[in-house]
């Protein structure tokens, strides 16, 4: 049946394989490192907007300037621009790793905006009653907006990864391997539809995958 289905996916079958772990290693890497850089940033802009607890006009103006600045960019613009800073950085401006550069600076000011949004739903009289204890903005920080906020970072992260997922195709137009890639090269540019059938299903089945597993943890960490 799968022969029948998809006769041209089964010909290619070990390069398709290749291309569904290009793509979950892009995904990987990228959600790692521009979650880290979009958590900083979103603490950031959260406790030096006006009336935060490390409150600075210059910086959050600053970093709001950056953030909207990087999100305004089209993704498949984005890609183009940056091949001189990414061929410095991995020496190369093809391939999975290279795709590393621009998908993380593509994504990291996203979820910047996403963990904003997300402690600033904390009650306002939890952080100050810390405060009025003489809680540092670190403990403020890991205690409180951390903790109280998990679950909806969780759930910003899972939107991120979700996001991130469609540009990682988004990046198969310049060859950065991946399911886009195998799907536009392949599947459109020899008119073997079933590959971009077979490329679209497994990215569904990735996308499902992380909302159900980004769902559980939220609702574990919501009794925590």
């Amino acid at each position: 049946m799968l022969k029948q289905i998809f006769p041209n996916v089964i010909n290619i079958w070990p390069q398709f394989l290749q291309s569904i772990w290009e793509t979950i290693y892009m995904t990987f890497w990228s959600s790692l490192i521009a979650g880290i850089i979009g958590l900083v940033i979103g603490i950031v802009l959260v406790i030096t907007q006006k009336g935060g607890i490390a409150e600075d006009p210059y910086v959050y103006s600053l970093t709001d300037k950056i953030v909207n600045f990087l999100r305004s960019i089209p993704f498949i613009i984005l890609l183009a621009v940056m091949f001189p800073i990414t061929n410095f950085i991995v020496h190369t401006t093809v391939g999975t790793t290279a795709a590393l550069v621009p998908l993380v600076v593509g994504i990291f000011p996203f979820y910047a905006r996403q963990v904003q949004n997300a402690l600033l739903e904390i009650d306002p009289q939890v952080i100050e009653a810390a405060r009025s204890m003489g809680s540092s903005t670190t403990e403020i920080i890991f205690r409180i907006y951390l903790r109280e906020g998990l679950p909806d970072l969780i759930r910003a992260s899972i939107v991120t990864v979700i996001s991130l997922i469609g540009l990682t195709t988004m990046a198969g137009a310049i060859g950065s391997g991946g399911l886009g890639d195998i799907a536009i090269s392949i599947g459109y540019a020899r008119f073997e539809n079933d590959v971009t059938v077979a490329a679209m299903l497994v990215i569904l089945v990735l996308v499902f995958l992380v909302q159900i597993i980004g769902d559980w943890f939220a609702k574990k960490t919501i009794h925590l």
